[in-house]
């Protein structure tokens, strides 16, 4: 059984169907460079975390090999007398052609590469149009998609032998896998934690959901995209536990919406870094040393408006940030700085525990307005606003810039308007917004219609 973004036991049929088919099973996961290498510290110290929470699950079991995953699964298959490698499907970009890789080199072997299952309810490429394309906008494909339906979660196999006695590569161990020294405050990993986590905000913060997750200063989000990211908890488990409330509706919705993008990247894989809407490409973007500065301050959280400052100093804390304040940077990193998504998608993509390269992507290629649904590229968020209307105490504020600790409730978002705002060293405002709001729609009116 060849882990991957399926880190946990239960609701797994992939393991199912491995135990279903042999009296024994050797539990591997292979550290693949290509993976590894572009993750910061937040993802790899996280995936440590995890996989000893995995191991720790099955007695101790788990083998960790390092390498090119084609070369590791043929040398393990031979070394065990293996007759097939079970794993989840993965659609993404480089996991389908990783794993078509692995399946030919095992098939020069005799070998089987069973795919049972995947990290979505949905699998991507299943709801298709009716004239047989794929979706682009977000709301009929939610509507196929509930119409489609998903399976119950699957049951723990009934009996489950664990190989044992098999050795792991040092180097595909935590005191060998590079520095994760500069990682930030991680919330707890492994499958316990992940079911533990939803039980807490299925108890305390679903009922208000639909009212709360736009607000950074509450705990009202579910903080599960990271345990989904890594397969700790399935999203048919948690889809399991929901009903009609609108608070269990607009989880609903918003698991949903990760199926969504990956079905959208699946169908065009190379959207991950290039635009959906290729007409955006040509649109005017800035470069040279004068980016390159706005850039830096946006990634340190030194832009001057706070609620944008706020949410970047967050990523880099905690190796999160909450949803609503991750579109009103890209917002202001595409808008206000006219710099291209990739550049914030690449930051986020090596700072985010749980980044995910289709909800990465898609999300940031929709705040740019140059990706699926209706979002179109004059939806500007206006950081001030925003701040305003859903950090209105500007507690989420204060609690990152805390250059900003002594400027009291909604004050905080307009620290130029207080007396004092300035008097422990925070940065004025790099732009003015209204200014390069009404720079972005003269570029943007370059390329309309094209």
């Amino acid at each position: 059984m060849w882990f991957r973004r399926d880190l946990r036991l239960s609701d797994h049929p992939a393991l199912s169907e491995a135990a279903s088919s042999a009296d024994e099973v050797v539990p591997l996961f292979v550290v693949d460079p290509s993976l590894w290498r572009p993750a910061g510290a937040a993802r790899r110290l996280y995936l440590l975390h995890s996989l000893a929470a995995l191991d720790a699950g099955m007695g101790g079991a788990l083998v960790r090999r390092s390498g090119n995953p084609a070369e590791t699964l043929v040398t393990l298959a031979r070394e065990v007398g293996a007759s097939s490698v079970h794993i989840s499907a993965d659609y993404g970009p480089y996991g389908a052609v990783r794993d078509a890789a692995v399946e030919r080199a095992l098939a020069e072997i005799g070998v089987d590469l069973v795919r049972t299952g995947s990290p979505y309810a949905v699998a991507p490429g299943r709801v298709m149009k009716g004239d047989g394309t794929p979706y682009r906008v977000y709301t009929p494909f939610y509507r196929a998609w509930l119409s489609h339906g998903w399976r119950a979660p699957a049951a723990m196999p009934s009996a489950m032998r664990w190989a044992t006695g098999l050795a792991s590569d040092p180097e595909a161990t935590g005191s060998q896998m590079g520095s994760t020294s500069s990682a930030p405050h991680l919330p707890p990993s492994g499958e316990a934690a992940a079911l533990d986590r939803w039980h807490q905000f299925r108890g305390e913060a679903l009922a208000h959901y639909a009212d709360d997750r736009n607000r950074p200063d509450l705990d009202g989000s579910s903080r599960l995209s990271v345990h989904l990211k890594y397969g700790e908890i399935h999203p048919r488990t948690l889809l399991a536990d929901l009903g009609d409330s609108p608070g269990h509706e607009v989880f609903r919705k918003e698991i949903a919406w990760r199926e969504f993008y990956a079905d959208v990247l699946h169908h065009a894989p190379a959207t991950a870094r290039e635009y959906l809407r290729p007409e955006f490409a040509r649109m005017p973007y800035d470069s040279g040393p004068d980016a390159d500065e706005r850039l830096l301050a946006w990634q340190q959280g030194q832009t001057g408006y706070p609620i944008v400052d706020a949410g970047m100093r967050q990523l880099l804390h905690e190796g999160w940030m909450h949803n609503r304040v991750r579109m009103i940077v890209a917002s202001f990193l595409v808008k206000d700085l006219h710099l291209e998504w990739q550049l914030g998608a690449r930051w986020f993509m090596r700072h985010l525990v749980d980044g995910d390269i289709a909800s990465n992507s898609h999300g940031w290629q929709w705040t740019a307005g140059c990706g699926t649904d209706a979002s179109p590229y004059f939806r500007i968020f206006n950081p001030i606003t925003q701040g305003l209307r859903f950090d209105p105490e500007g507690d989420y504020v204060r609690r990152y810039v805390t250059e900003l600790g002594h400027v009291l409730g909604a004050a905080a978002h307009e620290p130029w308007n207080a007396t004092d705002g300035y008097r422990t060293g925070y940065p004025e405002r790099m732009v003015d917004h209204s200014t390069e709001r009404g720079e972005a729609l003269a570029r943007y009116a370059l390329i309309k219609g094209t």
